[in-house]
């Protein structure tokens, strides 16, 4: 049995409990308790979430963990000199220490990412870097495994971090039961992105919309100006100014985000020769999608595999 140690600080937001139903339901897949479960604090008793209610707690210290996992504040603040401490003295004796989403703040403050890679909630990233340069800060990654420190991004991402323990401790089949009790897909890839592009375009009118979804389905078809203005039931030079009024960008440019948002998807999940994934996403041959890569990410199609399937 393992023992796992959520280490709350005061105002958590409240998603960071997401991650210890995953290691509850992991229980209840097996039939036993292969985890025992600790909701933990600098110094124990009832700690107020970011919604007000208040979970009970025990303190950090004093007891071994294999596990520990530092939740998330709404933003980052300031953590006191004691549980800084405390996580600093407890790393040599836990087999992995983790931190979801803005958690990895705690965790930087700690020292405990210096020299090592990290990520966080996209909007906080860049700020994590800025505030800690010793830190190896990705900022597009839903978790990342450094040793023995994993960290994630926000909010779901931590669910992410949970079944990807679980497939360490205990296989593939286990996580994906618990996925599916979760009610999620199985766990997103640690190397995959945190971002949409879809989401990112958000198109006002349903019209606009439709068009997006129409091509994010068809991404092995042309999708030209003509045929997309068609599905719009718009003249071309009428849908290219409401798409570009909406979008902020061309079609042609959209088109082209959402076959890099595709391909990469396909380069993070799967083996797929990268000319199978270029036809399949609809770029016309392997040297397009490089191109298209390297203005999207600033590198080429296999380094985002190697990311993706690097060793923990």
């Amino acid at each position: 049995m393992l023992r796992i140690g959520f280490v709350l600080p005061s105002g958590f937001q409240a998603m960071s409990l997401a991650a210890p139903s995953a290691f509850e339901l992991a229980n209840v897949s097996a039939g036993e308790t292969l985890y025992d479960i600790h909701l933990l604090s600098e110094k124990g008793g009832p700690l107020p979430s970011s919604l007000g209610a208040k979970v009970d707690t025990r303190a950090v210290a004093g007891e071994a963990f294999d596990t520990l996992i530092v939740g998330g504040l709404l933003s980052p603040a300031p953590s006191s000199t004691e549980l800084l401490t405390l996580l600093r003295d407890a790393l040599p004796h836990t087999r992995r220490m983790a931190a979801i989403c803005t958690g990895a703040f705690i965790l930087a403050e700690a020292g405990l990412l210096d020299g090592r890679r990290a990520t966080t909630h996209w909007a906080f990233a860049r700020d994590l870097q800025a505030r800690f340069p010793q830190v190896k800060v990705e900022e597009d990654r839903i978790f990342i495994i450094d040793g023995a420190v994993w960290t994630s991004a926000g909010m779901t991402a931590g669910i992410d971090l949970a079944l990807g323990m679980i497939e360490k401790d205990f296989g593939l089949e286990l996580s994906r039961s618990v996925a599916r009790k979760l009610v999620v897909y199985h766990r997103r890839a640690g190397g995959q992105s945190q971002h949409s592009a879809l989401l990112e375009m958000d198109a006002k009118s349903d019209r606009i919309q439709t068009v997006l979804t129409y091509a994010r389905r068809n991404l092995r078809k042309e999708l030209s100006v003509e045929e997309l203005a068609d599905v719009a039931h718009l003249s071309p030079r009428q849908f290219s100014r409401a798409f570009r009024a909406e979008t902020g960008q061309s079609p042609a440019k959209a088109v082209e985000h959402l076959r890099v948002e595709a391909a990469r998807l396909m380069m993070e999940e799967s083996r797929h020769p990268i000319d199978v994934v270029a036809a399949e996403t609809g770029f016309a041959d392997r040297e397009r999608m490089r191109r298209a890569f390297l203005r999207a990410f600033g590198q080429p199609p296999q380094a985002i595999r190697r990311t993706a399937f690097a060793p923990a």
